[in-house]
């Protein structure tokens, strides 16, 4: 859930009837229960949230069977030889009926003045993909584990290279 900025969003939709922000970091969901206002929350509106630590790529029941997933610049942090556990824990595991993922566009990067070639743009993404990696990642997750998927340019897009980040929209079969 990182600092829970999205988390803060959803909660202002009533359609949204049980929201859980998970994060590995247990600093992050105190950012982030800060930020939302948790001790001092309405009772009715607490009822809709949790924030949960736990890691993407072991099984958890708590994420089961939600109807929608965001994982917002997420996926370039895990270890590249996490991936298949993490595609089991979302996919197969949990279920949404959607899932988003968003993650950089690495081909973007020569437009940033202040980034050295060959750098990524956090000094924890593990990877970043260009657009045709993303694309044959996410069809190949989406034949696997019987979703249909769609990509969108997130951000001004730029002749060449595209946008600054890239957003993969599974939906289940």
């Amino acid at each position: 859930c990182g600092g829970g900025k999205l988390l803060k969003l959803l909660l202002q939709e009533k359609q949204f009837e049980k929201i859980i922000g998970m994060d590995v970091s247990y600093h992050a969901l105190e950012v982030a229960k800060k930020r939302l206002y948790l001790e001092n929350m309405a009772p009715r509106m607490r009822a809709r949230i949790d924030l949960i630590q736990g890691a993407l790529n072991y099984k958890d029941n708590r994420i089961a069977n939600f109807d929608a997933a965001a994982l917002v610049e997420v996926i370039e942090h895990l270890d590249t030889n996490r991936l298949v556990a993490f595609e089991k824990v979302i996919f197969g595991n949990a279920r949404p009926k959607t899932v988003i993922i968003t993650t950089p566009n690495i081909e973007y990067n020569v437009l940033f003045e202040n980034l050295p070639k060959g750098k990524f743009r956090h000094s924890d993404h593990r990877f970043e993909w260009t657009r045709k990696e993303f694309e044959e990642w996410g069809n190949r997750v989406a034949e696997l584990y019987r979703y249909q998927v769609s990509y969108l340019p997130l951000g001004p897009v730029a002749e060449k290279v595209g946008a600054p980040s890239q957003m993969a929209i599974f939906k289940m079969n």
